[in-house]
């Protein structure tokens, strides 16, 4: 059992147990800041057309996707974690987003920041601040903004220096 909000106790979906069998077991000596990160989604054809837009314009692996259970996710090629989840929230409540929670995936150069927001906002999403330099996170930071069509927002950044 997992508890819920307030004392709520919530049994948690069939499908956790073989996932969490399923997730990759590392070398003792290996611990990752981040495991995974998942974003709530309202309706998976969609949220999977669009993140698997831009996860390929990252260069970036399907780990997995389940869409009779309604999530997917994606990780650096070679790389079990960490895993870039999307999937509807086990709860059966609607996905909500909120104010001011932001991801940030990271972008090898900034030709590939802008080839991810495009296909970002080709897909469907919206724009939260064009690709550009932002010179007051520091002087090499070069990011894009948008929100997928659930409302959460996404950044994909750069921070190298632009490429000769």
């Amino acid at each position: 059992m997992y508890r819920g909000g307030v004392g709520e106790v919530v049994t948690p979906p069939s499908w956790l147990d073989s996932a969490l069998a399923a997730c990759h077991v590392f070398q003792e000596s290996t611990v990752l800041m981040i495991s995974h990160i998942c974003l709530g989604i309202t309706d998976y054809p969609r949220a999977f057309a669009f993140y698997a837009r831009v996860m390929n314009a990252l260069d970036l692996q399907l780990k997995f996707a389940e869409a009779e259970r309604g999530w997917a996710g994606w990780v650096q090629r070679d790389t079990p974690r960490p895993i870039f989840v999307i999937g509807q929230p086990f709860d059966g409540a609607p996905a909500t987003t909120g104010n001011g929670q932001m991801i940030a995936l990271t972008a090898r150069s900034r030709d590939q920041v802008d080839l991810a927001y495009r296909a970002a906002i080709e897909a469907g999403g919206q724009c939260e601040g064009v690709p550009g330099l932002r010179p007051h996170y520091h002087p090499d930071y070069y990011g894009a903004y948008f929100r997928d069509p659930d409302g959460n927002k996404l950044c994909v950044c750069c921070h190298a220096p632009p490429a000769t």
